[in-house]
């Protein structure tokens, strides 16, 4: 498995993180205009992260740029915070606290080589929920993703959802 993990290499042909990285390494949350369009390219590329995420195309540097731009636009929107997230100056993954349909979701994608920093990822993007003094947020799971025990132990209400053609595992939590 590790070998799989550190066989990748970004846009500037860099080896990608390492499982050795993302154990020793705390995330840092960054603005996403902080990494280039670039280097989102190979992880919004990558099959094992798109199997989990709503069928789109595949993104050029146009769409990527288009994207961050809308993303931008969530961050600007009260309530609402969504960062790039890097390891050891490389780029892990984005997550954000965003406003959909009336009502707050955690998102998170990660580079699979950083899948094992979800849980870090989900606590930091909860105390953002906290600070801002939202009262519930939700996530929604792409139905390919295993369900999840600990967030159904601290859900208020796990239910199956359907939007945008996909069903999902959708959690209800409750920001304490």
């Amino acid at each position: 498995m590790a070998f799989a993990l550190t066989k990748a290499f970004d846009a500037f042909n860099r080896p990608s993180l390492t499982v050795a990285d993302v154990a020793m390494n705390r995330p840092e949350y960054l603005p996403l205009d902080c990494v280039p369009p670039a280097e989102y390219l190979p992880m919004l590329n990558k099959g094992r992260v798109r199997q989990h995420l709503i069928n789109h195309p595949l993104f050029d540097e146009a769409a990527v740029s288009a994207w961050l731009a809308a993303k931008r636009e969530v961050d600007a929107t009260p309530g609402c915070k969504v960062r790039a997230i890097q390891v050891n100056g490389q780029l892990a993954g984005w997550c954000g606290l965003q406003l959909e349909q009336g009502q707050y979701e955690i998102a998170v994608v990660l580079d699979d080589a950083c899948w094992g920093l979800g849980r870090q990822v989900f606590a930091e993007v909860m105390s953002w929920a906290r600070a801002f003094g939202h009262q519930t947020v939700y996530i929604h799971f792409l139905h390919t993703r295993p369900e999840y025990r600990f967030l159904r132990k601290i859900a208020r209400q796990v239910t199956t959802s359907e939007m945008m053609g996909n069903r999902f595992t959708t959690y209800e939590l409750t920001v304490d």
